[in-house]
């Protein structure tokens, strides 16, 4: 079998890993990424492991993304994010990856796609999946991004230089609206469900938020447990569907289950003690909400950003289910912490309401991201058109 290949950088930005690819140098029309982009991640695979490709078996790790020059006049780099499916050869552009973006603006210095003086650098990102504007703020030092630095984040070992991540008017992000229906709660019927409370909520992406105890849950449970658990992924997945075409992102059940990527899923629940997948376990004091996502299908092993990001819009909005589930104890602005099964995620949502209508201005948090590796990616050659 002959093969080609092309220049690669493969990264970790936040909990996710993905291959970054220049847009110069991918074929000319989009349609032929799909072929590459499975190839390269070793999609389609039956057995759900990627071993012929650079993903990792779990969403989080099966990601590409796609930066060159920006054309907007209020950023310096455009950033296209990729969601490839692990069984299927399918790639989905719906949705952004707040954990990949934090990659992008590093990348973006190192690849000479812009110029940085030493100190803050901000690169401004057009997320083009989202058509929303992100502001990447890290440290440079000779003329390159600094990796090494004391910032911990759950679910990643080590330390890291801090990249704080400021998502400008994030409202609408995969429908054009913050409150796609208007509503803050509504009831969905649901085959094999039943008639279910929701909120959805549109902000950096699309999430469904639903009650743990109103799925038979208690908000705790661990991503392995969820997997085992595949009565609870399909019930989760009918309310997904339902919500999609609800939200007008799909027209019809059958076009919501071929898009995977949006809505997210998310189960939501009052502080509480709650285990990790560490070992370790978080007090109900150091939290203010719990959380659990389901990412493409799969159970999230931490918690998406973006998703992370609308958890705390949804939870600034009072009379949400996230807003309903936070102690009266919990301040009325500044940052929210979130309990999910990697640790605690501290997300800071700037909310306001004018009249009957909320807004968010912005969605602020903090990751890290580590160049992994450089050089050529190798695919079939009947997955790279010349």
């Amino acid at each position: 079998m002959k093969q080609k290949s092309l220049p690669a950088v493969f990264m970790r930005g936040g909990t996710s890993k993905a291959l970054m690819l220049h847009a110069r140098d991918l074929p000319a029309d989009r349609d032929d990424w799909t072929p590459l982009f499975a190839a390269a991640m070793g999609s389609p695979d039956p057995y759900g492991r990627q071993l012929d490709g650079m993903g990792g078996g779990v969403s989080s790790l099966s990601k590409v993304c796609i930066i060159g020059p920006s054309s907007h006049p209020e950023a310096d780099v455009d950033y296209t994010f990729a969601q490839v499916s692990i069984k299927e050869q399918k790639v989905d552009y719906r949705g952004n990856c707040g954990n990949m973006s934090s990659a992008v603006g590093p990348f973006a210095v190192e690849e000479g796609l812009v110029q940085a003086q030493d100190g803050e650098a901000c690169v401004r990102i057009f997320n083009t999946n989202t058509q929303k504007i992100i502001h990447a703020r890290f440290l440079v030092q000779d003329g390159q991004p600094r990796y090494d630095g004391d910032l911990a984040i759950p679910g990643v070992g080590g330390t890291g230089s801090p990249i704080r991540l400021d998502f400008v008017e994030p409202g609408g992000a995969s429908t054009g609206a913050l409150l796609p229906t208007g509503q803050l709660t509504e009831w969905l019927d649901v085959p094999g469900v039943g008639r279910i409370e929701v909120s959805l909520v549109d902000a950096a992406n699309a999430a469904v938020f639903v009650r743990a105890a109103d799925v038979g849950l208690t908000g705790l449970e661990l991503p392995d447990w969820l997997e085992s658990q595949p009565q609870v992924l399909e019930r989760l997945d009918a309310i997904r569907v339902q919500a999609s075409v609800r939200m007008g992102i799909a027209p019809d059940e059958d076009a919501a289950r071929q898009i995977r990527i949006v809505p997210f899923v998310c189960i939501v629940a009052p502080a509480q003690d709650s285990p990790t997948l560490s070992g370790d376990t978080i007090a109900a004091g150091d939290i203010d909400l719990v959380a659990r996502v389901i990412s493409n299908g799969q159970p999230h092993r931490a918690l998406p950003l973006t998703i992370s990001l609308c958890t705390a819009v949804a939870a600034r909005m009072t009379g949400s289910l996230p807003a309903q589930c936070l102690s009266a104890s919990v301040a009325p602005s500044g940052p929210l912490r979130l309990g999910m099964p990697s640790g605690v995620l501290t997300v800071g949502a700037q909310v306001e309401r004018d009249g009957d209508q909320w807004q968010a201005r912005a969605g602020s948090f903090y990751r890290t991201a580590r160049r992994l590796f450089d050089g050529r990616l190798w695919v079939p050659g009947d997955a790279l058109e010349e």
